[in-house]
């Protein structure tokens, strides 16, 4: 029955799409070089003496197409994560991901809040509750402290309470992801909450700007369907020096935690450099929302064939 579902689901995603004359398309799953991000990890491979890399997301080749002038765009496939196996987590998943131009990250919420309420209608009769939420507002609500504005030291000290003395020397971004993790997380409500305005220190390929304190912060979003970690959006970067800049300082943070260095994607910064129009794009993990939908405890259940099946 949930391989039924499941099918069905996936043809509701691309009804929903065509609908709207967002174009599918379809990208590598194996590339040349993969994301240098210090909190995800690719799986390697070797083909005809080369090494490669399954792709965690389809994000740096669609934004090859968007600076060629493509248009709005989707792609609903396979992506690979090495080190997630869990209950949430398998290392090969399904990954819808779009992207809108000339729009905003809050548009795209909004048309995001539209697709999950469809589907969420399929399921019950009662409404899907959406909240938005500034990151600050939900961190200092649970935390107690301004995550913009909190000293790093401070951050290190809740982060060894939290867990243990080894996160004493850990950064402001790494930090705050525990502290939200662990503290925020089991807090958040039921329904469908958009968390916006994250700190500027966890921008990743997001653009920065302003809150309505002054204060700089990352233009993105995270999406949670009861509780649920869900998608994670952007006000996409359109700067091609400003993205090597960051590429590099993921590597010199890979070098200091001893993690492998990955290859920069450079065909990635060319598309940037010769132009990517103003966007705004989110990924979103179909298993887990499938797991909402159904209420499924674990993400084996709406897979049919899960890494431990394999």
């Amino acid at each position: 029955m949930l391989l039924q579902r499941r099918a069905e689901l996936l043809s509701a995603l691309r009804h929903f799409f065509l609908q709207r004359a967002v174009l599918e398309v379809d990208v590598p799953l194996l590339g040349r070089s993969s994301v240098t991000d210090i909190n995800i990890e690719s799986l390697p491979v070797m083909t005809h003496k080369n090494s490669g890399y399954l792709q965690t997301s389809p994000e740096y080749y669609m934004k090859r197409l968007l600076a060629a002038g493509i248009g709005d765009i989707y792609c609903l496939g396979k992506a690979f994560r090495q080190g997630e196996l869990g209950s949430r987590h398998n290392p090969e998943f399904t990954l819808l991901e779009w992207y809108r131009c000339g729009w905003d990250e809050y548009q795209l919420m909004d048309e995001m809040a539209e697709l999950i309420s469809q589907l969420y209608a399929t399921r019950s009769s009662q409404s899907l509750v959406i909240t938005k939420r500034s990151y600050a507002d939900c961190f200092m609500a649970t935390v107690g402290v301004d995550p913009h504005s909190a000293e790093l030291e401070q951050l290190q000290q809740m982060a060894v309470a939290a867990a243990s003395e080894s996160w004493a020397g850990e950064t402001r971004a790494n930090c705050l992801d525990l502290l939200f993790s662990q503290l925020v997380e089991p807090q958040l409500p039921q329904g469908l909450l958009f968390i916006h305005q994250y700190p500027a220190c966890q921008s990743a390929l997001a653009q920065l700007g302003k809150n309505t304190q002054g204060q700089s912060i990352s233009r993105r979003f995270e999406a949670f369907l009861n509780g649920m970690e869900l998608a994670n959006g952007y006000f996409e970067l359109t700067d091609g020096d400003e993205q090597r800049q960051r590429f590099n300082n993921d590597l010199e943070q890979r070098e200091s935690a001893g993690k492998t260095q990955t290859p920069i994607d450079h065909h990635l910064l060319a598309a940037l450099d010769h132009g990517l129009p103003n966007c705004a794009g989110v990924a979103m993990g179909v298993d887990r929302l499938l797991m909402q939908l159904e209420g499924a405890e674990s993400i084996t259940e709406v897979m049919p064939f899960s890494w431990d099946r394999c």
